[in-house]
């Protein structure tokens, strides 16, 4: 698998899907997820509604992914999961690394072969920026796919240095 890191803004990235670090509700929000459905155009709502409607009643479970079309994003598709909110008195490191374990199953089934994430859970969910990277880094060199790129897409310097360091030990 090749993995790379490019700083910057993953609505405009070129890869078959992109991983929206979304909320249970699907609807849009901050971060990320306002970004990605501002940047998908209405469309993109809609079919989130639509899932709600049928299949997600209850809403995205954390831990979970689902995909949608891409709509006005240069992605196809778009992979959303539900990070864990960071506690420090509960270990939900599992549920972090499902999100990335589950959007890869989900990038199978779909066919893409290009994925690129966001820092899952390390932005208003208060994960810290090191555990969240080495948490994406491991899972996904770890991960059973058919994916042959991931591109992990840091938005700031402090996140870019840690995916870099998660990186760099991961294949040390």
């Amino acid at each position: 698998m090749n993995i790379e890191i490019r700083k910057g803004d993953i609505t405009k990235v070129q890869t078959d899907a992109i991983v929206n670090a979304a909320n249970s509700k699907l609807l849009g929000g901050g971060g990320v997820d306002g970004a990605i459905h501002r940047a998908a155009g209405k469309q993109l709502l809609a079919e989130c509604r639509q899932l709600r409607e049928t299949t997600l009643q209850d809403g995205l479970p954390a831990g979970q992914a689902v995909a949608t079309d891409g709509y006005d994003l240069p992605a196809r598709w778009v992979i959303h999961t539900v990070g864990p909110v960071y506690a420090k008195t509960k270990d939900k490191s599992d549920i972090l690394a499902s999100c990335y374990r589950e959007s890869l199953r989900v990038a199978d089934e779909i066919g893409a072969t290009s994925v690129a994430f966001p820092a899952i859970s390390a932005g208003i969910y208060g994960w810290p920026m090191d555990g969240a990277t080495q948490i994406a880094v491991d899972t996904v060199l770890a991960a059973d796919t058919d994916v042959d790129t991931v591109v992990f897409v840091p938005f700031s310097p402090e996140a870019e240095t840690a995916f870099q360091a998660a990186l760099d030990a991961a294949q040390s």
